[in-house]
């Protein structure tokens, strides 16, 4: 049952009161998942004054709202959001771009409301918050480590499908904005990794949450360190290798697949399991060809891929990163690399996230993440992209023993299973990036 801890004094009202502020501002956000379907209302699972709303400052309210849209499939959960709304009689200048908008009724009519992460005096109470653990209402909070106080906190504003504050140039917190019951990925594993003694994923030094939801997480910022999404793209501009930087990922990629191996459950993937990875994919497709009738002509192929796969499946299932590609990396100032956003593809079920999976979607991933940056430079360097993709794979050769193009029918399956996912989300987001995707649709239809 939803669950109402707050201090307002009239929380049956307060939903009502945010109602149409919320209409209009939560599918602007671009963490919201339900983009083009109309929001028909709202329920309340949880209230909580972190700070007083009718205190002499700002007032800090955190929210678990679920939102509810017509399409849903039928038996599923609506999708609930985190929010942290700040609250004000007056509010300054220097917030007016966090604006939400002012209450027209309810306990808090009269009161400014904005997105509470913009006030950095709202921000650093979260971070003290997140220093001392204990609870408020129904949130907890956790830490591993003694945090030094009082640092001063900024948004960081890249487009992603959460929220992260940067403390002092030392932590980073994510904030999840949709989130769902169970460990989050992006706290389960990097916890495992760092009691496992993994040096390639930044250690959890505090987290919140409520119930069984993982809200948030707070880890040490790498400030010294460059992605490699952004890196790959210097190289090509330079007209460089990036080989060498290729191959101490791949084994970086294999030293945290074999710290999840030591530190979590694996299974074997049988032959029943894959020609069920393989019928999945297959149904992906399907759907995707009537997305983008530019699939149709190589769907063939494609099915003849994923059959292949299916066929061929064999070996462990272990948990993984979920949504590798270089822009999940980080290049220290040493050369030392570090894998990051562990959360998966926010999309997805929190329960498929968290599944045991074949490592080779990872290595699919990555291999795919070249390809796109080869695509930004022109003209097209198809051999920059495969020597990337070849050095990559040797370097996860030597350190886990076994070369993922060992079974070239699993990995050519997941390749193409996330090319067609990328058809389908450039030709409704970006569709001067089709042709990207299309090029390996193209050569990995002619291998099947």
């Amino acid at each position: 049952m939803p669950e109402t801890a707050s201090t307002t004094r009239a929380p049956d009202a307060l939903l009502p009161s945010l109602a149409p502020l919320l209409h209009e501002w939560l599918p602007r956000q671009r963490w919201f998942a339900g983009k083009g379907r109309r929001v028909t209302g709202f329920t309340l699972d949880a209230a909580t004054e972190l700070l007083p709303l009718d205190g002499p400052g700002p007032g800090l309210l955190h929210l678990l709202v679920r939102v509810e849209q017509p399409g849903r499939p039928a038996g599923s959960p609506s999708d609930c959001y985190q929010l942290l709304l700040g609250v004000r009689t007056q509010l300054p200048p220097r917030l007016a771009p966090a604006l939400i908008g002012r209450i027209r009724q309810g306990p808090l009519a009269g009161r400014a409301v904005y997105e509470g992460l913009r006030d950095p005096r709202l921000a650093g109470l979260l971070y003290e918050r997140l220093r001392t653990p204990g609870r408020t209402g129904p949130l907890r909070f956790h830490a591993t480590a003694a945090l030094p106080a009082a640092l001063a906190p900024r948004v960081l504003d890249a487009e992603q499908s959460n929220s992260s504050l940067v403390y002092g140039d030392a932590y980073i917190l994510k904030i999840f904005r949709r989130v769902s019951p169970g460990a989050n990925p992006d706290l389960e594993l990097p916890l495992a990794l760092s009691r496992a003694g993994c040096a390639r994923v930044p250690a959890p030094v505090a987290w919140f949450e409520s119930g069984a939801a993982t809200l948030g997480v707070l880890q040490p910022y790498l400030r010294d360190s460059r992605d490699g999404w952004r890196l790959a793209l210097d190289a090509l501009a330079d007209g460089r290798e990036f080989t060498t930087e290729a191959r101490a990922l791949g084994r970086a990629t294999a030293e945290v697949h074999l710290a999840l191996a030591g530190a979590l459950p694996t299974r074997r993937l049988g032959k029943a399991e894959a020609e069920l990875l393989a019928d999945a994919m297959d149904r992906r497709l399907h759907a995707a060809a009537q997305a983008v009738p530019a699939l149709l002509p190589h769907v063939p192929g494609l099915r003849a891929v994923f059959a292949a796969g299916g066929a061929a499946g064999a070996g462990a299932l272990q948990r993984i990163h979920g949504d590798l590609h270089l822009g999940q990396t980080l290049r220290g100032s040493d050369g030392a690399w570090a894998v990051i956003d562990f959360e998966g593809e926010p999309a997805k079920p929190l329960d498929e996230r968290r599944s045991p999976q074949p490592t080779v979607r990872d290595v699919a991933g990555m291999l795919r993440s070249f390809d796109y940056a080869a695509r930004t430079h022109r003209p097209w360097n198809a051999d920059w992209a495969a020597r990337c993709r070849d050095a990559f794979c040797g370097g996860y050769a030597e350190a886990a023993g076994a070369d993922p193009r060992s079974d070239p029918a699993l990995l050519r399956a997941y390749e193409t299973d996330k090319a067609v996912y990328e058809v389908v989300y450039e030709a409704r987001h970006r569709p001067d990036w089709l042709p990207v995707p299309m090029a390996a649709i193209e050569r990995l239809a002619a291998v099947g």
